[in-house]
């Protein structure tokens, strides 16, 4: 792969790495950007399901569907991708994640510094008193909904469902990494969901070096200075092995 002078100018002096990732990253991992074949999933549209109103109505069936995305996810693992960007942090001084995801497989990789715009499935909590369970509290095997131990409230998954405003501490700290970065890395997604859409559109207006990987062309190639098309685990580690030949590693 031979990648564009500017671009290898950019990585040989960079010091801020911002890496803005989506659903595509994950599928490398095996999980689907879309519903599975299989089961009452497939009847239902996920906005039928991941909204608050659909969980009051019908808690437990909005809980097994999260159950079986947690399932999904559990019995994957990040792939070169994922643990491409987190050996980025051996090369740079400042390097984040701002991810669309909310499979954890970033933290799993061992980033360090990551900002989870739509939350983590791995967490959860109470829609009451807002105590907070990660996965290791409750009983996942249970397809019924939990009940929080200290109010008896419904336990919810932490993530941001239809209708829900994003974290905006998260973001906006998120925002001011892009603003600040060298290069921003745009991986596995169109960017096209706003707002979280506005992470690399704030990079470049700042700007920083901004980077596409994407398996085909999207809606914002035209406006990256780089695009390189293809599979992000294979595309990842040849950029990491450029680098360390740029810093003499």
């Amino acid at each position: 792969m031979n990648l564009d002078e500017a671009f290898l100018e950019r990585l040989k002096t960079a010091n801020s790495i911002v890496f803005f990732t989506g659903a595509g990253i994950s599928a490398e991992s095996g999980i689907p950007t879309f519903r599975g074949k299989d089961g009452i999933w497939n009847k239902l549209k996920p906005e039928e399901l991941a909204n608050f109103n659909a969980f009051l109505k019908n808690p437990d069936m909005v809980w097994e569907w999260y159950q079986h995305r947690r399932t999904i996810i559990h019995e994957t693992g990040p792939n070169p991708a994922h643990y491409a960007i987190a050996n980025f942090e051996n090369y740079y001084d400042d390097v984040s994640v701002v991810t669309q995801n909310v499979d954890n497989l970033h933290g799993r990789a061992g980033s360090s510094h990551i900002y989870e715009l739509h939350g983590n499935i791995e967490r959860n909590f109470c829609v009451d008193c807002k105590t907070d369970y990660d996965d290791s509290k409750i009983d996942l095997s249970n397809k019924q909904v939990p009940k929080c131990e200290e109010c008896g409230g419904l336990i919810r998954p932490d993530v941001v469902w239809f209708g829900e405003m994003l974290p905006q501490l998260v973001f906006a700290n998120a925002q001011r990494k892009a603003e600040q970065s060298d290069i921003c890395f745009v991986v596995g997604t169109s960017a096209v969901i706003y707002p979280a859409a506005y992470i690399p559109i704030e990079a470049k207006r700042h700007g920083s070096y901004l980077v596409e990987i994407n398996i085909e062309e999207t809606e914002i190639s035209s406006y990256v200075d780089c695009s390189l098309f293809g599979k992000a685990g294979e595309i990842m580690p040849v950029i990491l092995d450029q680098i360390k030949q740029l810093k003499n590693y």
